[in-house]
């Protein structure tokens, strides 16, 4: 299981602290209210268990784990935002269920403090590799990731927390890929697309 040594990217894939652009387009999963209230009940057991690290928390309603980081862009990228919703129809993959069972941190500047599974699914390594593939078949092979840690952010923190904190295990069923825009500085995100996946 790895642990606490990879360097953790920001919510959309940059690291923290990068001067950010106007406009930010990701591939993502989203959980469903059942999951939302577990992750916001594991957010406030680390909340009380490591408040040393004086967290800056993510809202609740904007929780999800990123599939793809497509990028960031001064204006409206409408020819990449095209594509993407031509992978996005392309993609072919069949729900599944993720469990996450423990929170750690990665390193970084305000070091994140990510929510994780002991295990990884094997459909949810398969769901990222389908992304793939329909992102080089829609031509944003540039734009594709080559690296996938899963996880969801909770917070940032001043400094890493000193070890693996368990939570009551999170069932996330896993039904639907979105692409979302996120508008710096204006507001929640945009939901551009939605896919359910089927096999």
């Amino acid at each position: 299981m790895e642990r606490m040594h990879d360097v953790q990217t920001d919510l959309f894939g940059l690291p923290p602290g990068e001067p950010p652009g106007r406009h930010r387009l990701f591939f993502a999963v989203m959980p469903d209210e059942s999951a939302r209230h577990g992750i916001s009940r594991a957010a406030g057991l680390v909340e009380q268990q490591h408040a040393d690290i004086r967290p800056r928390w993510i809202d609740a309603e904007r929780y999800h784990a990123t599939l793809n980081f497509l990028g960031e862009f001064p204006i409206f990228p409408d020819d990449i935002v095209r594509k993407a919703k031509a992978a996005g129809e392309n993609l072919k993959a069949s729900p599944f269920s993720w469990t996450l069972d423990y929170v750690a941190s990665f390193r970084g500047h305000q070091p994140p403090c990510v929510l994780r599974s002991t295990i990884v699914p094997k459909p949810l390594m398969t769901l990222w590799q389908s992304l793939n593939k329909a992102l080089v078949y829609a031509g944003l092979q540039r734009h594709v990731e080559h690296k996938f840690t899963p996880h969801v952010t909770l917070a940032y923190g001043r400094r890493e927390l000193s070890g693996v904190t368990p939570v009551v295990p999170i069932t996330w069923h896993v039904e639907r890929v979105v692409l979302i825009h996120n508008a710096i500085g204006k507001g929640g995100y945009q939901i551009l697309g939605d896919w359910p996946l089927s096999a």
